[in-house]
């Protein structure tokens, strides 16, 4: 029996308009100026398209900051109650029923700038996670750079955490730490948290935009990675002796939400001392800030023109 292929159909014409070959199409599309709609642009003219849009990045931080709490009676208090409620059930739960405040002096100012450091970032990845999902009707209805939106939510996340500031402040006055020289590294020790944050916020961004049950599994994550991180008890005293594996201490050391917690303890809390913060803290922290900067916004922008799309 012989077997029969069927031929492909002919192609469908249209009386009076010329027929090209899919070669001769793009040739003619280039001829003519026109290209792909919603194709990734350059990385150059993508900064500049973000740049063009920093208004709107300041406007829609601005304005989820202010909606996020509006349902609620006290209103923006919240964004100041919310850590400070979260300092005192760590206290309560690590500093007296587990004792980790044992040997640590001055851990109340310790634990609350943990608390508020730690929240920061935290904060900043769960918002990464929503960008994408969370604004797809903005997504799929407007052009502009998807890289908008992660930027946006975790200058928010700044923006919370400069009211949050304030109550650290007093807590710290009310613990006997009075403005010194020091506070004014807590600036570059934010701007580095900062840009960190962001990298890594863009970055989840994306998996997420592609795996929604990656948002999931965040919360888990982010608990972990807290428990190492030093929020509750003192890293220095942990890693004191042989009692961990040399891997694990210099993973723990150069744990970035560590870093930025420990130079905000350096910068603030006078008990706090160079003797405590590890030598690489700064080279480090930059170090962190410019990996995670520059290759989560290079990992957000490759996908870019898939971005709402099936």
């Amino acid at each position: 029996m012989v077997s029969q292929t069927a031929a492909p159909p002919p192609p469908v014409t249209t009386p009076g308009v010329p027929t090209y070959a899919p070669g001769e199409l793009a040739a003619l599309a280039a001829r003519h100026g026109l290209k792909v709609s919603g194709a990734r642009p350059s990385l150059p003219a993508y900064i500049g398209q973000l740049w063009g849009r920093r208004h709107f990045i300041a406007a829609f931080a601005t304005a989820k900051l202010t909606a996020q709490y509006s349902q609620a009676k006290l209103g923006q208090i919240w964004q100041i109650v919310t850590p400070l409620l979260n300092a005192a059930v760590y206290y309560f739960i690590f500093g007296i029923l587990l004792n980790t405040r044992h040997g640590v002096e001055d851990f109340v100012p310790f634990l609350v700038t943990g608390v508020f450091i730690w929240t920061f970032t935290s904060s900043s990845i769960t918002a990464g996670t929503r960008a994408i999902s969370g604004n797809i009707g903005l997504v799929r209805a407007l052009h502009f750079p998807r890289a908008s939106l992660p930027v946006a939510l975790a200058l928010q996340q700044l923006q919370q955490l400069l009211f949050s500031l304030g109550a650290l402040t007093l807590i710290l006055l009310a613990f006997g730490q009075y403005p010194r020289p020091s506070w004014l590294l807590a600036v570059p020790a934010l701007a580095l948290q900062a840009v960190f944050n962001t990298g890594v916020s863009m970055a989840v961004a994306r998996l997420t935009a592609k795996t929604p049950d990656i948002a999931q599994l965040m919360p888990f994550l982010l608990r972990t990675w807290m428990y190492a991180s030093g929020v509750m008890w003192s890293l220095e005293q942990l890693l004191a002796g042989d009692r961990v594996p040399h891997a694990v201490m210099v993973a723990l050391e150069y744990n970035p939400a560590a870093l930025y917690i420990n130079l905000m303890r350096f910068a603030l809390i006078d008990s706090y001392g160079a003797g405590q913060l590890p030598p690489h803290a700064w080279a480090a922290a930059a170090g962190w800030a410019l990996l995670c900067g520059v290759a989560g916004f290079v990992y957000f922008w490759k996908a870019e023109e898939t971005y709402g799309r099936g």
